[in-house]
């Protein structure tokens, strides 16, 4: 029997993508939460991420010529990176601050909007077409998640609100990606992205941190253990990397089921790791019903994929030509399977609604996405 080794490695890619993704998430609310590690600061703990990642992207680029940036402008800076930055900054806040009042299960069942909040920006922005098969299926969805939330024992309208409305910041943020990264012909990779971005997210958080966190901030009463926090901030860097290597070894969707797949082993972790999280019949009932609207949403969108692909060897020509161009602008080593599952990424009109995203480091896949539906996006605009 002869084993295929890049088959094994790709399920590996998976395995450490799943392993850190729910880690993060677990890690973030063992961290935040006031029954363990108790530090109820999310928007200081955000900002040591933002912090560590940026300075490890400086150094990558400055110091170690790991790679090289790419020619930024005052004005991409100032109308792509910065509102980028704003929005991927506030959908981490809220995102983090939600850990303090609802549970890591039920914070998973209400990210199953996702795929709705996408949709309905990319619908208002321009960029995706109302389709009644796709509303039909965020219908679906959003019962489910009301299901969900009525069957919710420890049911916290603050947190929610928190949750639902950093589910929305990163929908505009994917949105904004498309239309601004895009149309100006913008090429970043994963560590490019965190060197231009990291430190904007850190400056856009230290407003909200100054008024909100520092006044009630008693150096006393917390706890800063520099190996908890280092190690927290080492993994959100990591899976940010592993999110790189998942998209350029595996098709759009064996991410998606991936993703799903995590959800599921989340929920369950979570209730064996933190007791008080307790999940009810009318929560997985919910859950299951939200499940099959995405599901049914990923279908739909693999089968436009599919219907809108070019030939194989026109795509791979013009895979080939996109990957030498983003080798001029960065050094950085890419494997060869990102140019032969490119294909699973892109449709017609590239909408930012196509790509599957991770809420713990949402940042890669739309950078990715930035370069892959380049050339396509400007067919479309010219």
């Amino acid at each position: 029997m002869v084993i295929n080794k890049q088959l094994v490695l790709t399920y590996l890619y998976l395995l450490v993508y799943i392993l850190l993704s729910s880690g993060v998430i677990l890690y973030n609310k063992w961290v935040l939460s006031p029954k363990y590690f108790n530090f109820p600061l999310p928007i200081t703990l955000t900002m040591i991420h933002m912090g560590f990642s940026g300075l490890v992207a400086f150094f990558l680029v400055r110091v170690f010529k790991v790679v090289t940036p790419v020619k930024m402008t005052f004005e991409i800076y100032a109308t792509c990176v910065i509102p980028i930055s704003a929005f991927f900054a506030s959908s981490l806040w809220f995102g983090n601050t939600a850990y303090l009042f609802i549970s890591v299960a039920f914070i998973q069942m209400l990210k199953a909007l996702m795929p709705v909040a996408t949709f309905v920006m990319a619908v208002i922005c321009g960029t995706d077409k109302l389709r009644w098969d796709i509303f039909l299926n965020m219908v679906l969805v959003s019962i489910g998640v009301v299901v969900s939330s009525y069957g919710e024992i420890h049911f916290n309208i603050v947190g929610t609100v928190y949750q639902v409305t950093g589910i929305f910041a990163e929908a505009l943020r994917l949105v904004l990606t498309q239309v601004l990264l895009q149309k100006k012909g913008l090429t970043l990779n994963p560590i490019t992205s965190l060197y231009y971005i990291a430190p904007c997210s850190f400056v856009f958080l230290f407003v909200p941190w100054y008024l909100l966190e520092k006044p009630g901030m008693e150096v006393s009463q917390i706890q800063f253990n520099f190996w908890i926090f280092f190690s927290n901030a080492l993994s959100a860097l990591a899976l940010n990397f592993s999110i790189f290597l998942v998209i350029g070894r595996t098709s759009a969707v064996t991410i998606r089921v991936a993703g799903v797949l995590k959800d599921w082993i989340l929920i369950a972790l979570s209730t064996v790791i933190f007791p008080e999280s307790v999940i009810t019949t009318l929560n997985i009932v919910g859950y299951a019903i939200a499940i099959c609207g995405v599901v049914m949403y990923n279908y739909l969108k693999v089968k436009d994929v599919r219907a809108s692909q070019l030939p194989i060897e026109s795509l791979a020509e013009r895979t080939a030509k996109e990957f030498k161009m983003e080798k001029r602008s960065s050094d950085l080593y890419v494997p060869d399977d990102i140019i032969n599952s490119s294909s699973g990424l892109r449709t017609g009109r590239n909408s930012a609604s196509d790509v599957n995203v991770d809420e713990e480091a949402p940042l890669l896949p739309s950078s990715r996405l930035s370069h892959l539906g380049q050339s396509q996006y400007s067919n479309h605009t010219a």
